[in-house]
């Protein structure tokens, strides 16, 4: 053994440190079978993430810029970035692990004997994962080892403060417990090569077979020391400053003895982890080398702490990153917001560490907050897990501040750019968690790609100055666009907001009249080409459109009336009266509502749907699994029915009846299988009354976004089991075993759309709120209920005694306008108008009006 000039007298003092950070909320454990696909990701809104795996291991390096599914920096192998850990007693008994639980048989097989990261390194043999996003806890214990270890990940996530749920760093906290009578000398150290230049994405494919990632060159490590805080500086001189993946990395320790690597030897025959492995497994304790090696330096820094019998001690460690030349759809550089608050990874540690106390203060008292609401579990779940994609790279904020995204990602690139509208449409936790950032997403489309004759394009080019120069316009995503401009006026009470972006508001409905466009005769039918969220264009009337429609134009009229333009908000309920007789009268079929087929050249309707003039891609008599989202979204507005209350029971008792699946074992899909085997689901569409020949490319298909429009559709509409039966499904397929249950997917991982999860506790809390009129409404529900308005949130409880409602409302973060308050269907209570502030309670007692 090496001697070293700390004395074990010295370890004991410092292991005397308390961890005086408060317990985790779970709302989720996964067994050892369910964790093989877990990947939380660990980052800030539009700062890139990387992943920790539901045995403890990082994974999904996404830090640079772009996706990275399954990257872990180089090659797959023993090196790729890990944590391991050293136990000695004082008899001299040594064990060392990595810090990650055991493989599967589906790892083993490899033609070359190198099947998955860390394959070589001794690891724990169980392993299991609790959770309440945005907090991860991986617990290993192994019965030949002397201690049990908590890996504890987690980001900040305040609603309400993109800027505090938007800090580059991943906080990663091993908590190890002596299991033994004896103390225990224990070091917990962590392995990354410098990978600044490799993003996953370049690479070439080797005589063997494997991947070998390009991009590094000329990197280097640095050990600094900054106050309390000590860790290695990962930069490079040799990739171009211009590269998306050029920038810098830090991986810092504190409260402990420390010792570090800043390189191991020359990686010949993977000679690195050897040379690491000899140094780390002596004791614990890491010697710096005298030179670095390799274009890629491996660097590892050593936390050692002394153990009590029984006791615990805890080694955190922070990894923040700093690249700044985010490309996006754009071949030019437009960068990104959170390089503009740090000069690089060291000043992001050194900022945020002083804040960490109170921000994961903030954070716990979130999740706490969000699960003391009296909902189903599955219902927290699916919204609460779901926001991680805001941290992914599906989500993205240029300098300015504003809030862009993919639809999705693919595993090294982003999925179909321009924040697509009609895909958004559907998500609501950024508006009701995020309101700043919503804001930014409708300055984008009508500030900046709606052109002057109101065509919106439905991507936004970037830079900004272009956003309105390329793509087309699509019906049910301009639409969407005012209901959601609608919704974020009525949040924030900001009328300086709609004033400014009226005219163009104005125009996107005005374009919809034009000659050649959707409603050319203003008479609240959509008889012409529709472009929309199936990648089609529908030819004549149908619900999907139709109800965006008619909820847009509810919508403009009240934002009209507000703007003072009495004349457009008259024309456009006049428009809209029309046109809700005409679609309840003309698409409505006794069981819900289908497309009226029209011939693209003579206008005329289409019934015999084998005829040559058929357009392709229709969904004719289908029952469409979203033909209600524009309810959907009026409901969320608060803007009431469009049209017939009874029919859209019907139609969502017709969807359970036609599209909901039990078992796909035996059904056909000819696209992307999102639901396989035993599983259950909806359909995107079913054809009781007769299919066309060639539909909608992605009829057959299931996607969670559409599945919980309906589901919360259905909720709307008393059949509540019926919806957390449809939720519950997909959470039982995102199950940690099958899939991540962070990444539900559609066209690409994190996808936008399954934020529409967030609008079931919308729903079930009966949650509305309007700045506007100072006007709180929940549904007469008996219980303690979370409400955010995105720029706020907090707690209502509601009890009932005879037909007398007792409500207290606390505003447990920020503050929120207050002047009446509803209990839907059942009574008001009026106060004077008051700032509620942060803590303060407001008690009020209602008289139900209901006989």
């Amino acid at each position: 053994m090496r001697h070293h000039t700390f004395t074990i007298s010295a370890l004991l003092f410092l292991s005397f440190v308390v961890n005086a950070q408060q317990p985790w909320p779970v709302l989720k454990t996964y067994d050892q079978e369910h964790i093989q696909k877990i990947a939380l990701p660990i980052g800030g809104i539009g700062t890139g993430t990387v992943s920790l795996s539901g045995r403890g291991s990082l994974v999904d390096w996404e830090i640079m810029n772009r996706p990275g599914k399954g990257y872990s920096t180089i090659l797959h192998g023993n090196d790729a970035p890990f944590f391991a850990i050293h136990v000695e007693n004082k008899d001299g008994e040594k064990h060392t692990k990595g810090l990650f639980g055991p493989l599967y048989y589906y790892e083993y097989e490899h033609m070359e004997g190198r099947p998955v990261d860390h394959h070589g390194i001794p690891r724990f043999r169980h392993a299991s994962f609790e959770t309440t996003y945005p907090f991860g806890i991986v617990r290993l214990w192994d019965e030949k080892m002397p201690v049990k270890v908590s890996i504890k990940a987690f980001n900040p996530l305040i609603p309400g403060d993109a800027d505090k749920s938007g800090i580059p760093i991943a906080i990663l906290r091993y908590e190890v417990t002596n299991t033994t009578g004896k103390p225990l000398t224990v070091s917990v150290c962590g392995s990354i090569r410098n990978f600044i230049g490799r993003d996953g994405s370049k690479y070439h494919i080797d005589w063997k077979g494997d991947r070998i990632y390009e991009g590094a060159k000329d990197n280097k490590n640095k050990y600094f020391e900054k106050g309390e805080l000590k860790g290695i500086y990962f930069y490079s001189e040799g990739v171009d400053p211009a590269d998306e993946a050029w920038g810098t990395m830090a991986l810092t320790t504190h409260t402990g003895n420390v010792t570090y690597r800043t390189s191991s030897v020359p990686n010949v025959w993977e000679n690195a982890i050897l040379d690491f492995w000899d140094d780390f497994s002596d004791d614990g304790l890491l010697v710096e080398k005298t030179k670095q090696a390799d274009p890629d330096p491996m660097a590892s820094l050593s936390n050692t702490q002394v153990i009590p019998p029984h006791g615990t001690r805890t080694f955190e460690f922070f990894l923040t990153w700093h690249f700044p030349n985010r490309r996006a759809w754009s071949k030019e550089i437009i960068g990104n917001y959170y390089t503009t608050q740090y000069k690089d990874a060291l000043d992001v540690i050194e900022k945020a560490y002083p804040q960490l106390p109170e921000l994961e203060k903030e954070t716990i008292l979130f999740v706490k907050t969000f699960l003391r609401s009296d909902l189903p579990e599955v219902v927290k779940e699916a919204a609460l897990f779901n926001v991680s994609t805001l941290r992914s790279q599906t989500v993205f904020r240029i300098p300015s501040g504003h809030l862009m995204g993919w639809e999705g990602c693919m595993d090294t690139y982003g999925s179909c750019a321009g924040s697509c509208t009609h895909v958004w449409n559907y998500e609501q936790a950024t508006p009701f968690l995020f309101g700043e950032l919503a804001k930014t997403m409708r300055d984008v489309e009508f500030g900046y790609a709606t052109r002057d004759n109101g065509a919106m394009s439905f991507r936004a080019a970037l830079p900004l100055a272009i956003a309105g120069t390329k793509g087309g316009v699509a019906a049910d995503g301009q639409m969407g666009t005012i209901m959601k401009m609608f919704r974020e006026w009525q949040l924030s009470g900001d009328d300086a907001f709609l004033q400014r972006l009226w005219p163009k508001v104005k125009n996107a409905m005005e374009y919809t009249w034009l000659e050649g466009s959707w409603d050319a005769d203003a008479d609240g039918v959509m008889e012409g080409s529709q472009h929309n969220t199936m990648d089609v264009n529908y030819s004549g009337p149908n619900p999907q459109m139709q109800f965006w429609y008619l909820g847009a134009l509810k919508a403009i009229e009240k934002m009209a009336l507000a703007m003072g333009d009495k004349k457009f908000a008259k024309k456009c309920a006049a428009i809209y009266r029309s046109g809700a007789a005409w679609t309840e009268e003309n698409l409505f079929n006794g069981e819900y509502y289908e497309q009226q087929v029209l011939d693209p050249d003579t206008k005329e309707v289409i019934t015999d749907y084998s005829s040559h003039n058929m357009p392709r891609y229709q969904l004719a008599k289908g029952c469409l699994v979203d033909q209600l989202v524009g309810q959907y979204m009026a409901h969320i507005c608060n803007l009431g029915y469009l049209g017939s209350k009874e029919h859209k029971k019907t139609t969502l008792q017709s969807i359970m009846k036609y599209n909901y699946l039990n078992s796909f074992e035996d059904h056909f899909n000819n696209m992307r299988s999102y639901v396989l085997g035993d599983e259950k689901g909806l359909l995107m569409a079913s054809w009781p009354k007769g299919r066309p020949k060639v539909p909608f490319p992605y009829f057959n298909e299931v996607m969670t976004g559409f599945e919980y429009t309906a589901a919360v559709g259905m909720i709307c509409e008393g059949m509540t089991s019926d919806g957390l039966k449809c939720i519950t499904n997909i959470r039982d397929r995102y199950d940690g075993r099958k899939r991540s249950p962070f990444d539900e997917a559609e066209c690409g991982h994190h996808y936008a759309r399954a934020m529409a999860s967030w609008a079931a506790v919308l729903t079930l809390t009966g949650f509305h709120y309007s700045s506007v009129d100072a006007t709180i409404e929940f549904a007469p529900h008996e219980g303690t209920f979370f409400w955010s308005d995105g720029y706020a949130w907090g707690t209502v409880t509601i009890r009932k005694n005879g037909e007398i409602y007792y409500i207290k409302l606390i505003p447990v973060y920020g503050d929120i306008k207050i002047r009446k308050i509803i209990l839907t269907e059942t009574g008001t209570g009026k106060i004077k108008e008051k700032m509620l502030r942060q803590g303060e309670t407001l008690s009020i007692s209602i008289q139900s009006n209901v006989l």
